[in-house]
C-alpha cells in the first residue's frame, strides 16, 4: 500500500475512542480503516477483546481481509493478530447472534438457519398486499419514532405491512426456525434486548467495532450498535453521508452525520479524492456542496463530464456510441458500466426478456443466460443451487443458503464446487443457450442434470426427488435458441456492464454512463438532498476518468441550462467518439473534453 496522506494517518493515530469520520468519495476509505484496525490491534496487545471491520458487501469484506493480512505481518507476536474479525454487518449479526443464539428467542426448538425465499415449505408464508400476495422474503421491517414499521417494496413504491399481520406471520415462520437477512436483523435486536447477559458477553467480546459505509447503516442495523454502545462496546464510523442510498431501510445519513455531537466521540474528515479526474471532482463538490480535492492531475487521455439526449428507441446506439468513446478515452471495458435509477431501466437496456419455460426449466433456463450472455457467473450458479437443491429428497432446512454463502459455511465445499463445475461447463454440464430450448437443450439439460445428481447422492448422500422427468418438463419452451447468436455474439464483443446504482456502490470504474429518466437526472442537478439524488451522485463520483449522463431526449432542451451550469459537456450520439479522440475540433457549444481540467 501507498504511503498515508496526514488526514488518513490522524484517523489511524486517533486515540482508542469512538471515531466519527466523514470521508468523501474516492478518499481511500478502505486504505485507512484497515490501518486503523492495525494499529488499534497493535495498541491492545494481547488484551483478550476482539476488533470487529464491518462493511455491507462481500467484496468489501474480501478486500479488507486481504489488505489486512498484508499488513499485519507486521504486527508483534504479543499484538494478537488473529483477534480481528472482518464482515458484513449482517455476517457478524448472524455468527454471533443469530445462529448460536436466536432460536431461543424465535421459540424454535431447532438452531436458526437462513432461507433465500426458494424454498418449497415458504408457500405457505405469505401476506396480502393492495396487489396480490408477497412471500414473506419480501416484508421489510425498520424503526421509525423507536416504534416497529413493517412494510414491502414493489417497483420502488413502499406499501405499509400491519403490525399485528407482520408479528403473526414473522413469528410462525419463527418456529420453523427460519429466518429472512431482514429478519435475521430482528430476531438479533429482540434476542440482545430480552436476554442481557447476551448483550453482555458479545460487548465484552468486540470491545472495540469499525464501521465502514457507516451511511448505509439502518433503523435496525442502528438499533443494534446502539444496544452495544450502551453495554460498552467503542463505535467507530466512517462513511459518506451524501451516498446514502436506502431510505426505505431508515438509512438516510444521519446516525452518521450526527454521532459526532455524542460525548467522547472525535471527529475526522477524509477530503482528498483519490479515484476521479479533477473534472468530475469538480461536478461532484457541485453537487454536493462540499470543497473536496481532486489528487488525481488530469490525464493526457480524453476524459471528462459530458452529457448527451437520446430517444427510446435509440437504447442501443447510446450503448455503443458509449462504448466508442470509452476506448477513445482508453477505459476498460470491464472496468466500466451502464448504470440506472431502477431494475426496470436496467432489464430494458440489458434487453432481458422472461425466461423460457416454467418453475425448475425456467431458473436453469436464466441460469444459462446468464452465463452465455451476461457473463455472470456468480449469479448462474446461484439459480442453479437453487434448482439443485429442489431437486433433492428432503434436503437439509437452508441448505441453498449454506451452499451460496461461502464464507459461514466450510462444510460445504466440495458439494459447492460440484455445482460450479456444472454451472461453468457448457460441454458436459449446464447446456449451452445457444441450442434449441426444446428440442436441443431440455435434452441434454436433463441427462446431465440426472448425471450430477447422482454424483451428488455418492458423495454427499443427498438422495434425489423423484419424478426427475416431470420436475424439469420442456413446457413452455420454444422451438428456438435460448439465447441469439447475435446476443450471444454481442456479449462476447463487450464486457460491458448493465447494472442499477445500488449494485456498484463502493466501486470504482473506469468510464459510467448514468441512463436516467427526466426525474432521475433533474434530482441530480438538485444536489443530494433526495435519495434520488444521492442515487446520482453515486453514480457520478463511480467514474475515474470518463462520465456520461444521458437524458431523454423530450426533456433535454429544459434540462440543458442546468446541465451545462453544473459543468457537464454536450455531446451528441452520432459525435461522441469524434469529439472525445479530438482534443481540438468541437463546436463551441459543446466545449472542449479536457476543459476544466
Amino acid at each position: 500500500m501507498s504511503a498515508l496522506t496526514p488526514e488518513q494517518q490522524a484517523v489511524v493515530d486517533a486515540p482508542m475512542a469512538p471515531l466519527c469520520v466523514i470521508a468523501c468519495a474516492g478518499s481511500g476509505k478502505t486504505k485507512t480503516a484497515v490501518h486503523r484496525l492495525v494499529q488499534m490491534r497493535r495498541n491492545l496487545g494481547d488484551a483478550r477483546g476482539r476488533v470487529a471491520l464491518l462493511s455491507f458487501s462481500n467484496v468489501a469484506v474480501d478486500t479488507f481481509r486481504k489488505a489486512y493480512n498484508d499488513l499485519a505481518i507486521n504486527l508483534p507476536s504479543c499484538a494478537g493478530r488473529s483477534r480481528v474479525d472482518i464482515d458484513t454487518l449482517d455476517g457478524f449479526i448472524t455468527t454471533n447472534i443469530i445462529r448460536p443464539h436466536g432460536h431461543r428467542t424465535m421459540m424454535s426448538t431447532r438452531p436458526a438457519f437462513l432461507v433465500t425465499g426458494n424454498e418449497a415449505f415458504l408457500e405457505g408464508f405469505k401476506f396480502s398486499t393492495s396487489l396480490f400476495p408477497r412471500p414473506i422474503t419480501s416484508l421489510q421491517m425498520a424503526f421509525v419514532s423507536g416504534k416497529e414499521v413493517f412494510f414491502h417494496v414493489y417497483n420502488d413504491q413502499i406499501e405499509r405491512v400491519s403490525t399485528s399481520t407482520a408479528h403473526d406471520l414473522i413469528a410462525r415462520l419463527a418456529r420453523t426456525g427460519a429466518y429472512t437477512h431482514d429478519l435475521g436483523r430482528y430476531w438479533a435486536y429482540r434476542a440482545l434486548t430480552e436476554r442481557p447477559e447476551l448483550l453482555a458477553a458479545v460487548a465484552r467480546r468486540y470491545p472495540h467495532i469499525i464501521v465502514d459505509e457507516a451511511q448505509d447503516i439502518g433503523s435496525v442495523h442502528q438499533a443494534i450498535l446502539e444496544l452495544l454502545i450502551s453495554a460498552g462496546s467503542c463505535v467507530t464510523l466512517i462513511g459518506d453521508p451524501n451516498q446514502g442510498i436506502y431510505d426505505f431501510a431508515g438509512a438516510d445519513g444521519k446516525f452518521l452525520t450526527e454521532y459526532n455531537q455524542r460525548a467522547g466521540v472525535l471527529q475526522h474528515a477524509l477530503q482528498r479524492n483519490f479515484r476521479s479526474a479533477p473534472s468530475i471532482v469538480d461536478l461532484a463538490n457541485g453537487l454536493c456542496g462540499r470543497g473536496d480535492v481532486a489528487a488525481r492531475p488530469a490525464p493526457s487521455t480524453p476524459h471528462g463530464a459530458f452529457f448527451t439526449g437520446y430517444k427510446r428507441d435509440q437504447h442501443d446506439q447510446l450503448i455503443t456510441s458509449f462504448h466508442d468513446a470509452m476506448s477513445a478515452a482508453g477505459a476498460d471495458a470491464k472496468r466500466s458500466s451502464v448504470l440506472c435509477r431502477g431494475k426496470g431501466l436496467a432489464k430494458t437496456l440489458r434487453g432481458d426478456g422472461a425466461p423460457a419455460g416454467q418453475g425448475l426449466v425456467k431458473t436453469l433456463a436464466a441460469a444459462a443466460i446468464l452465463r452465455d450472455r451476461r457473463k455472470d457467473f456468480l449469479k448462474a450458479f446461484q439459480h442453479v443451487a437453487v434448482a439443485v437443491v429442489a431437486l433433492l429428497d428432503s434436503p437439509p432446512d437452508g441448505l441453498v443458503s449454506q451452499v451460496t454463502q461461502h464464507s459461514g459455511y466450510p462444510q460445504h465445499r466440495e458439494l459447492r464446487k460440484e455445482i460450479w463445475a456444472f454451472t461453468r461447463d457448457s460441454i458436459s454440464g449446464l447446456p449451452s443457450s445457444s441450442l434449441v430450448a426444446n428440442g436441443q437443450w431440455h435434452p441434454s439439460l436433463l441427462a446431465r442434470i440426472k448425471l450430477l445428481l447422482v454424483r451428488i447422492e455418492a458423495k454427499f448422500g443427498l438422495k434425489p426427488a423423484d419424478n426427475i422427468g416431470r420436475k424439469l418438463a420442456k413446457t413452455a419452451l420454444p422451438n428456438v435458441p435460448l439465447a441469439s447468436v447475435e446476443d450471444l455474439a454481442d456479449s462476447d464483443a463487450t464486457a460491458l456492464r448493465i447494472d442499477t446504482v445500488h449494485k456498484v456502490k463502493g466501486e470504482s470504474l473506469d468510464a459510467v454512463l448514468y441512463v436516467t429518466l427526466k426525474e432521475h437526472a433533474q434530482a441530480l442537478l438538485d444536489g443530494v438532498q433526495t435519495e434520488v439524488g444521492r442515487i446520482g451522485y453515486v453514480a457520478a463520483t463511480r467514474a475515474r476518468d470518463l462520465l456520461w449522463v444521458a437524458v431523454p431526449h423530450n426533456s433535454l432542451k429544459e434540462l440543458r441550462p442546468a446541465l451545462v451550469a453544473r459543468g457537464l459537456k454536450e455531446v451528441s450520439i452520432a459525435a461522441a467518439p469524434v469529439i472525445l479522440a479530438s482534443k481540438v475540433k468541437v463546436s463551441p457549444a459543446m466545449g472542449s473534453a479536457n476543459e476544466n481540467g
